[in-house]
């Protein structure tokens, strides 16, 4: 998909609309974008507009990605590392295996495929759920770790699907190859994320210029991905390890006080133009898709998927219920509701080859999942919170200022 400046100019116009109005009936953001782009489908445009693997994987992903995991403090992540670990990978292999059962017992689809559903579906979406976070004020524990688990489960997600495709064309790949695929994937991802940060990072204690310090870091969050991606690495773990250093290490020194305040300026800006043109575009993509036709495995895969969630919760934090990790109920409940899938899940599904059996199926059930996932959860997400009373009261708010 070819996007002209025409076009971005008058999505960023729609998005500035939207977020006003927004605010005003309070409503999530990002649905109100979604909403937008259903609208924006019925006008002609020159181009045709359609999301692609390529426009998500290397223009959006990064940006939104980078500027999540920079405000992850290290400390409080490594204090809960064992929860987060435990979630985004034997939850990753519960959630793919309850969702590829059901599509295979409960639709037919062949196990191959199915499969690479199910691990194609447990990429959640991070950013509706942290727009909510930063809309409700909600902080602490709960928002660490859901935007840790979300951000981890996508790297988690995104190689395991390198392996699943590979099975499902045919192509035979041993126990051995498929762990050290994994090795080299997950290890090389970290390995260009710490090699570009810490590049930049150096540079950037050479001067006190923010608009350098902002360039190094755009450069660290599209350098580390594409570099991953080059040596057919996980680019996603290579953004979050870059965010994660810049985030920290940059604090100590490396970007200076000024500089910091306007990184951090700049990416939440760009950050919100990613997230307006990304959901502008589902909200086109959707109005699109023949869900009529797919309606059954459309409704299973949102069933299932939901389940999956589940299992990929609730038992994996009962382990820790013992220690002093224990995840309380209420964060469980939220951790469960949150898992929302979006950008990611789309782009594996746009990427699948061509000659993937099941393809066009398979990206339209993806695309009937999301929507579920945007409307239904993104809409409950607010008022769930409230009811466990993990959102803090104005007093709360004033105190923490």
């Amino acid at each position: 998909m070819t996007l002209n400046i025409d076009q971005i100019a008058f999505f960023l116009f729609v998005a500035a609309i939207v977020a006003m109005l927004a605010r005003l009936i309070k409503i999530p953001y990002t649905i109100g974008l979604v909403i937008a782009g259903v609208g924006i489908s019925f006008i002609p445009f020159s181009n045709p507009l359609e999301l692609s693997r390529e426009l998500i994987f290397l223009i959006f992903l990064p940006a939104l990605i980078f500027e999540a995991t920079l405000y992850i403090r290290w400390k409080e992540l490594q204090k809960d590392f064992w929860v987060v670990i435990t979630l985004v990978t034997m939850g990753v292999l519960l959630s793919a295996g309850v969702t590829a059962a059901g599509m295979h017992y409960l639709v037919g689809w062949e196990w191959k495929i199915a499969i690479v559903f199910g691990i194609l579906i447990t990429a959640t979406d991070p950013v509706s759920v942290i727009a909510t976070f930063k809309e409700t004020g909600v902080q602490g524990r709960l928002k660490l770790l859901v935007e840790a688990e979300s951000l981890f489960n996508d790297s988690t997600a995104a190689v395991c699907f390198g392996i699943a495709v590979t099975l499902a064309m045919g192509q035979s790949i041993s126990f051995s190859s498929t762990v050290s695929t994994l090795i080299a994937s997950i290890g090389g991802g970290i390995l260009c994320g710490i090699v570009v940060a810490s590049t930049l990072l150096l540079l950037s204690g050479q001067t006190e210029d923010p608009l350098v310090e902002i360039t190094f870091t755009t450069v660290a969050a599209y350098g580390s991905f594409l570099l991953a991606e080059h040596f057919h690495c996980s680019g996603v773990l290579a953004t979050v390890t870059a965010g994660l250093m810049i985030g920290n290490l940059g604090s100590l020194g490396s970007i200076s006080d000024e500089g910091r305040e306007s990184v951090e300026a700049f990416w939440e800006y760009a950050a919100f133009i990613a997230n307006s043109l990304i959901f502008i575009l589902i909200g086109i993509q959707e109005s699109h898709e023949n869900f009529g036709y797919f309606l059954l495995p459309i409704l299973v895969a949102i069933s299932v998927v939901i389940v999956g969630r589940a299992f990929a919760i609730y038992p994996l934090c009962a382990i820790f219920t013992l220690s002093e990790l224990r995840v309380k109920i209420t964060h469980q409940h939220a951790l469960f509701w949150g898992g929302l899938r979006g950008a990611l899940a789309l782009a594996l599904a746009l990427g699948l080859p061509l000659d993937m059996p099941r393809r066009s199926e398979i990206i339209t059930v993806t695309f009937g999942v999301v929507a579920f996932s945007v409307f239904v959860q993104g809409l409950t997400m607010k008022p769930m919170l409230r009811f466990l009373e993990e959102i803090p009261t104005l007093e709360e708010n004033k105190r923490s200022i």
